[in-house]
């Protein structure tokens, strides 16, 4: 896997929906579906200007993702929101 830059990730995030909440050393972005708050969710660091394998490993698995191709899909934006959305319904993350 590749590493990212974080503000590419947050604007990813956004696209797709969610919504941050700065915390002390975080920000916490968390999905909304149809204006309700949603069990997705993930934290950015604000100290991290890069995101490697590790963190991105973490970060696959907070936003319900399989693979390290939906991963990149999702941060660099062929997976459109309407797309992850429809995944999330199908792997009963979201209603």
């Amino acid at each position: 896997m590749t590493a990212y830059k974080t503000k590419d990730i947050c604007s990813s995030l956004k696209k797709k929906g969610f919504s941050e909440t700065p915390k002390n050393r975080h920000i916490h972005y968390i999905l909304y579906e149809n204006g309700k708050k949603t069990e997705v969710f993930t934290f950015i660091s604000r100290g991290i200007a890069e995101y490697n394998d590790n963190l991105l490993g973490s970060m696959k698995k907070q936003l319900h993702l399989e693979s390290k191709t939906e991963l990149k899909n999702f941060i660099e934006c062929p997976m459109a929101k309407e797309q992850y959305h429809d995944l999330l319904i199908e792997r009963g993350c979201i209603e």
